[in-house]
């Protein structure tokens, strides 16, 4: 708040009553900044309750041990998604919110089959076994397999470059490490992804038998990740197979590349596309006290892939977004708005689930105020990413003071999830929690991926950090 100076209040107030028009106007000011102060000091008390009832009380981290072990990895359209989407049900109706719902939503069902396997001849009958794993949507190989040369490449103009000629009839490998010099591992992961999911249709077009693309992790393991591909209106008979490799791997097929250029590499995979199933996503609300209109979203997607069980990827933000409305009950907080939980069906190959989500809504003339998303893992809540105008942002930034004590003071503009991406009307107000993304791709879209690699203590902090945000949200005035 700027306040004008003395010096200018005296010139610009009429001779007449200065004293009294001066002391009324500071008196005014007074009263602002004691408002203020009391306001902000009730907003931490009652961030300060969150967070004693989520470290206390918690049950993010038993509710994410029976999604994660007991029921595991869950793709869209399986049996374990099914009994994921009944469990999560039940869980909101024993919160005793007031009202728990399932939305229908028709899904790809993609299934992998037997285990895939490949290795790298070093010279007729001398073979190396390397970790491979099918991409999710990938057709099968032939049931022999397909054996052939490799063409290493960094880029898809790398490819175009060499031309049919050098590509056809040969299996590509994409050997673009994801950049360890960037500090954000989500931006390192863009510069790479599009090997994983535009690599196969821009193959195919050249005659390539076959896609490697190497896992998107910033470390060195034997575990493939897997992750979404896609063929771009390419007909059946123009569809390639394709599958990750694991760093590893890639390092050692590389090196076999360089040291003899017409290395061939053996693969075999037996993955199926299905016709669309029809599933759900669950959704649960506490109706909102004085503008009940006005809707809140907290949300994670219910689907994972099924090399692993998911705890990060992204059940955690499943059990943190579950937390939040379960905080306020045992609070007894009366929000103003409409709290909304959301969790979305097929964010992984799809989004289907976030899109029917935005179109039902749109339907129904629904008023979404705020959206907040959780799927970056279960690790150290650092802050918070917006996706809004940045007078918008200017006026948000103001809580930031408020998450000092705890850590994750970090807000900044740009960026909040995939789900809620579709409900982007430029009047919702859009986030994102963000934890530390050091270790996140370690395990992302792996088998790795499982409930071992949570921590209880970093799990119940970023739920109680959503919970502070939609609490702080909740009370925001336009």
């Amino acid at each position: 708040m700027a306040v004008p100076s003395l010096r200018m209040m005296l010139i610009f107030l009429p001779q007449k009553n200065n004293f009294m028009r001066l002391l009324n106007y500071l008196f005014l000011i007074a009263f602002t900044f004691i408002t203020y102060s009391q306001n902000s000091n009730s907003d931490s008390v009652f961030i300060n309750k969150i967070y004693d009832e989520a470290l206390s009380n918690g049950e993010s981290y038993e509710w994410l041990d029976y999604l994660s072990n007991q029921i595991g990895g869950r793709l869209s359209g399986s049996i374990n998604y099914d009994r994921s989407v009944k469990w999560g049900k039940e869980q909101l109706d024993l919160i005793n919110i007031d009202s728990v719902w399932l939305q229908p939503v028709m899904v790809p069902k993609w299934v992998r089959g037997a285990p895939e396997y490949a290795h790298i001849e070093t010279r007729p009958g001398n073979n190396i076994s390397v970790p491979i794993a099918a991409l999710g949507g990938s057709i099968s190989t032939p049931s022999i397999g397909i054996f052939a040369n490799v063409i290493e490449v960094n880029s898809f103009n790398e490819l175009r470059e060499l031309g049919k000629d050098s590509i056809s009839g040969k299996i590509v490998f994409y050997n673009r490490p994801m950049d360890k010099t960037l500090i954000n591992t989500f931006q390192a992961y863009s510069g790479s992804v599009d090997q994983r999911t535009q690599g196969a249709a821009e193959a195919a077009k050249l005659g390539a038998v076959g896609v490697i693309v190497r896992s998107m992790t910033t470390i060195l393991d034997d575990y493939p990740h897997t992750g979404s591909m896609y063929y771009d209106g390419l007909t059946l008979n123009q569809r390639i197979p394709a599958a990750a490799i694991s760093t590893n791997g890639a390092e050692l097929l590389s090196s076999m590349l360089s040291l003899n250029p017409k290395t061939k590499f053996f693969f075999r995979q037996n993955s199926k596309n299905f016709p669309d199933v029809l599933t759900h996503s669950v959704i649960g609300e506490i109706k909102g006290s004085e503008k009940p209109e006005e809707i809140i979203v907290v949300g994670g997607h219910l689907d994972t892939w099924d090399l692993g069980d998911g705890s990060h990827d992204d059940g955690a933000g499943i059990v943190q977004s579950m937390e939040v409305l379960r905080i306020f009950k045992s609070l007894n907080y009366k929000p103003k708005r409409t709290i909304r939980v959301v969790l979305f069906a097929n964010e992984e190959n799809g989004l289907r689930g976030g899109n029917k989500y935005a179109k039902e809504s749109r339907l129904k003339n629904e008023k979404h105020f705020f959206a907040l998303e959780s799927d970056a893992g279960g690790f150290t809540p650092r802050g918070f990413s917006f996706d809004t105008s940045e007078k918008e942002f200017k006026s948000i930034k103001k809580f930031e003071e408020l998450f000092k004590d705890y850590g994750m003071n970090n807000f900044f503009l740009g960026g909040s999830g995939a789900d809620i991406g579709p409900l982007k009307d430029g009047l919702v107000i859009l986030a994102g929690l963000r934890p530390d993304s050091q270790r996140y791709f370690d395990v992302h879209h792996a088998a790795s991926d499982t409930f071992d690699k949570i921590n209880k203590r970093e799990l119940e902090l970023g739920a109680a950090a959503m919970a502070s945000l939609i609490y702080l949200m909740d009370n925001y005035k336009l």
